[in-house]
């Protein structure tokens, strides 16, 4: 950590979105939301808009930083990673946690420690801002993404996430 609340491991480099990124988190986002083969999967459920709804929610994010943020990785200056954490209040912890959603690599960076670094490096600005918990959520058949999470110190709630659109 460098004490600005930004992180460096190995040669990946981890921050909050900014105006200025906005752009490169539109790009990795739009790229998970429509190739990732669990989420559309299941995109249905969630009502996805498309690319309007997600600029609408990066924007949100921007203006409302009190609700969550957009956490991006970085080889240099190219973006290699994102996810999206939304905060929330907690009764059986008693504290604010962090939903944490839309964990993406891009391909060509997958495999060379950079979801590690993006969990890790997320995992440590959430301790800064006090968050108690994080929560995600595995779709049922990626067992991939499933034992990545339990590498980080996730752990099965038993329970299935359900979605309803209103």
């Amino acid at each position: 950590m460098n004490g600005h609340g930004n992180f460096e491991i190995s040669m990946i480099y981890c921050h909050k979105m900014t105006k200025e990124l906005l752009s490169d988190a539109f790009s990795l986002l739009s790229e998970f939301l429509k190739e990732d083969e669990y989420y559309l999967d299941s995109s249905n459920a969630y009502g996805d808009c498309g690319n309007d709804a997600l600029q609408s929610a990066l924007e949100l994010f921007l203006q409302h930083p009190e609700i969550g943020f957009v956490w991006l990785a970085y080889d240099a200056t190219k973006p290699v990673g994102v996810c999206v954490v939304c905060f929330a209040i907690s009764t059986s912890i008693g504290a604010v946690v962090a939903k944490l959603d839309d964990v993406f690599v891009t391909t060509n960076m997958q495999n060379q420690k950079v979801g590690s670094t993006l969990i890790t490096s997320v995992k440590e600005e959430l301790r800064l801002l006090n968050i108690r918990r994080i929560d995600t959520s595995v779709h049922l058949h990626n067992s991939k993404a499933r034992r990545f999470y339990e590498k980080h110190g996730f752990l099965s709630l038993n329970e299935e996430r359900l979605s309803c659109r209103l």
